[in-house]
């Protein structure tokens, strides 16, 4: 456990050395007054934690601070925490009932989706299952050459296609290969996709409609990769991605670099989909389950586990 708390907390260490240091600072002493709310509003909004998710939070402050008679300023940091934690929750359980368990992976180029795919492969792998590969990303040669060379390196199958072909073809092979080889996990990359951009998404609805054809009930899992440095934007990418392909997961990758990570709490509590996992690193190994409360520990810097 003390090596787990270590991790998240050098992992969170960008974060909680800026805003989150400054909200710590803030609880160091004197009298409550109607500043240190305006203060820690303002903090709170620095760290992309958002409007809506910041005004409740405040708000509970205020009412716990009136039933509890809270004077002091530095009183109030475990009734913080606690506010923090109430808008988190750990992710339930991975099923791999099904065999093969499908997960399509989407996310917008650039979010570090390929890499995490590997990542994930990794933790699947360590835990004795066997796993394949799909390469649906057609249109972007590079992201196919990254995911077969880490395949490679994992020594695990992988299903790839023509430079610019039909990715729902590279996802129904996946899914016939994963069935014949008897695999316990396929996971699925697809095309990294503008938000906004209309056309796009409908293909990658279209590819969700695929997995469906090729085994009944799959994608099991359809997972967002968000990139943790992007902030609030990451907010509006994932609403618009659960729009068009019902998303029952978020991946949080570069959570290590993230000065921001109060984005966090307005993907969960805004979304209404878990977070299943955190990139604290570039190592392989390096993808940790989401704890809610280490999470929150090591954004207020807690010394101990």
């Amino acid at each position: 456990m003390a090596n787990i708390f270590t991790k998240w907390k050098n992992g969170l260490s960008k974060t909680s050395k800026t805003t989150f240091h400054q909200i710590s600072a803030l609880f160091g002493g004197g009298d409550i007054d109607e500043s240190t709310f305006d203060d820690l509003e303002a903090l709170l909004l620095q760290a992309d934690v958002g409007v809506s998710t910041t005004q409740t939070i405040i708000d509970s402050l205020k009412e716990i601070q009136i039933q509890k008679n809270i004077i002091k300023s530095s009183d109030l940091e475990n009734e913080l925490r606690t506010e923090l934690l109430k808008r988190l929750s750990s992710p339930p359980p991975i099923s791999i009932d099904n065999h093969p368990t499908i997960i399509l992976i989407v996310g917008v180029n650039g979010s570090g989706k390929t890499t995490t795919i590997a990542k994930l492969a990794y933790y699947f792998q360590r835990q004795n299952y066997k796993i394949i590969l799909g390469a649906a990303d057609t249109y972007r040669a590079a992201a196919v050459d990254q995911l077969e060379t880490w395949a490679d390196r994992l020594h695990l199958p992988i299903i790839v296609g023509q430079p610019n072909g039909d990715s729902g073809a590279v996802a129904y092979d996946t899914i016939q290969a994963a069935i014949a080889r008897n695999m316990d996990i396929g996971i699925i990359d697809t095309a990294g996709r503008l938000h906004t951009r209309f056309n796009l998404m409908e293909e990658l609805k279209k590819v969700h409609r695929v997995i469906g054809k090729a085994l009944p009930n799959a994608p099991h899992y359809t997972w967002l990769v968000l990139d943790a440095t992007t902030g609030q934007n990451a907010l509006n990418q994932a609403k618009a991605f659960k729009n068009a392909v019902n998303i029952n997961g978020v991946i949080l990758a570069k959570l290590d670099s993230s000065a921001k990570g109060g984005m966090v709490f307005s993907i969960q509590n805004e979304l209404g989909a878990p977070i299943y996992f955190a990139g604290l690193g570039e190592a392989i190994d390096d993808l940790e389950p989401f704890d809610p409360q280490l999470f929150v520990d090591g954004l207020l810097e807690k010394t101990s586990a």
